[in-house]
């Protein structure tokens, strides 16, 4: 224990690139209190590093949370932006082109379950469809797919 407060400034650096890397690398940016604790660990780190203010612990402790506070202030609304951008292209998967028989009629405008891989599925289709029409999927969603009729 002697030897980290001995040595403060390297001490919360390291603890500082620690807890960036847990967050970025191991949770993925997913919470963003590790992000401010590591931010505020560094700058404190590099003000006792500087020599700007005494290494105690005391100080240590002061500083970091200012630092955590400040940054939290500043990149919280810009962070929370970046984390709720979503992407709205369409899946591409390994499901689009397969082909199956359909055990039921469908209709415009409604759905039919079918069981693939151990899921039940909601299929739809811009058309009207027999039971035993071969169809192939054309769009995938979470537990939909969209479907249309295979011209022979």
């Amino acid at each position: 224990m002697e030897i980290l407060t001995q040595n403060m400034a390297q001490s919360l650096l390291v603890a500082g690139l620690l807890v960036l890397v847990l967050e970025v690398f191991v949770l993925g940016f997913s919470t963003f209190f590790l992000f401010f604790l590591g931010l505020g660990l560094l700058g404190t780190g590099l003000i006792f590093f500087t020599g700007l203010v005494a290494d105690t612990g005391t100080n240590a402790v002061i500083i970091v949370a200012i630092i955590s506070s400040v940054s939290t202030a500043v990149l919280w609304q810009p962070l929370k932006k970046m984390q709720n951008k979503v992407d709205h292209k369409p899946v591409k998967g390994d499901m689009i082109g397969h082909r199956f028989a359909l055990q039921q009629n469908l209709q415009l405008k409604t759905s039919i379950d079918h069981q693939y891989s151990g899921i039940n599925w909601k299929v739809s289709s811009d058309q009207t469809l027999a039971a035993g029409d071969e169809v192939e999927v054309t769009e995938i969603g979470v537990g939909k797919m969209k479907v249309r009729r295979v011209e022979t």
